[in-house]
């Protein structure tokens, strides 16, 4: 954990609906995120990563909890929201979806400099921005429109564009899900050049624990809105040590050392979240009878349970580990 974080999350909570029976889309989360620091939040989806990230940019509002950004708190105002909306930068899945088909390349990145008033000369802006993110020469680039390029030359279009408001914070949304194999190496390489070159820090939210052994200096397990598993990538990937973790990462290719683990059912409704252990409806040490044999199955069917440090800087929730 940093001693001074960029980015500091408290006992966040994001509440959809009202009622007897609200979606908690985000559970209680707490998360720190360091000067020049690559965190991957991964988990299934419908796990509350996008809504955690959505969140510190204000997209979501929070129910309640805290988010710091730079040491000051972050406020729901407009002054406030604009001057975090430049230094923190959010990189959508679908970039076909996050251009807007009558821009030209040209515009597409000039939009965040003349929205933030940014000075300097923007035509220089947009050509560094464009050469940082890979479209070289950028002169052969900024004519075009989105359907002229292809998928990996239109996520670099919106790297550019996050890039060159010049962000301390990169908030990535499945950065890569919508690319090629082949492209997919290139822009996770990109992005962990920015933090080599101008350290920027970056959440990288993905359901691929592969991303996470590409990019990654720590790793945050959501499950049903709440982090289950976080420390060192090295440590997470390979000691895992929440069965939740053990079960995505024995299905990732890198992963050689653990059986194949299928978990049954889908994720829980939000809306419903079992009591006790989020994750025992569909826990393959309750199934089974593990938990049973360690005298812990009633816990795990009632009584929540919260990150614990199994080593330093790694933490996980689960009964198994804390007997």
């Amino acid at each position: 954990m940093a001693d001074d974080p960029i980015l500091s999350i408290r006992d966040l909570h994001v509440t959809f609906g009202r009622g007897a029976t609200p979606v908690r889309a985000v559970d209680g989360v707490d998360l720190t995120v360091g000067r020049g620091e690559v965190v991957a939040l991964v988990g299934e989806s419908g796990c509350g990563k996008t809504t955690l990230v959505r969140a510190v940019i204000g997209l979501e509002a929070a129910s309640s909890g805290s988010i710091t950004f730079d040491g000051q708190p972050v406020g729901s105002g407009g002054s406030s929201l604009r001057r975090l909306r430049r230094l923190v930068q959010m990189i959508f899945q679908d970039p076909s979806g996050a251009l807007n088909p009558r821009h030209t390349v040209y515009e597409a990145v000039a939009e965040g400099l003349r929205i933030h008033k940014v000075p300097g000369d923007e035509a220089q802006l947009v050509i560094d921005a464009l050469s940082r993110a890979g479209l070289r020469p950028p002169e052969r680039y900024v004519r075009r429109y989105p359907h002229e390029l292809s998928g990996g030359q239109r996520q670099r279009v919106l790297i550019a564009a996050a890039m060159a408001l010049g962000p301390r914070l990169l908030l990535a949304d499945e950065p890569v899900a919508s690319l090629d194999a082949s492209i997919r190496g290139e822009i996770l390489a990109l992005m962990r050049s920015f933090v080599d070159d101008f350290d920027v820090s970056i959440v990288a939210v993905t359901h691929d624990l592969g991303l996470a052994w590409n990019i990654a200096d720590r790793v945050a397990v959501m499950y049903l809105g709440r982090i289950v598993e976080l420390g060192p990538a090295e440590d997470v990937l390979d000691d895992p040590q929440h069965p939740y973790t053990r079960a995505l990462l024995s299905v990732v290719p890198e992963s050689r050392r653990l059986e194949q683990q299928i978990l049954t059912g889908e994720t829980p409704d939000p809306s419903h979240i079992p009591t006790g252990c989020r994750f025992h409806p569909r826990c393959p040490v309750v199934a089974s009878g593990e938990a049973e044999r360690l005298g812990i199955a009633d816990r795990c069917r009632g009584i929540d349970v919260a990150l614990v440090e199994i080593r330093p800087s790694h933490a996980a929730a689960c009964h198994a580990l804390t007997p």
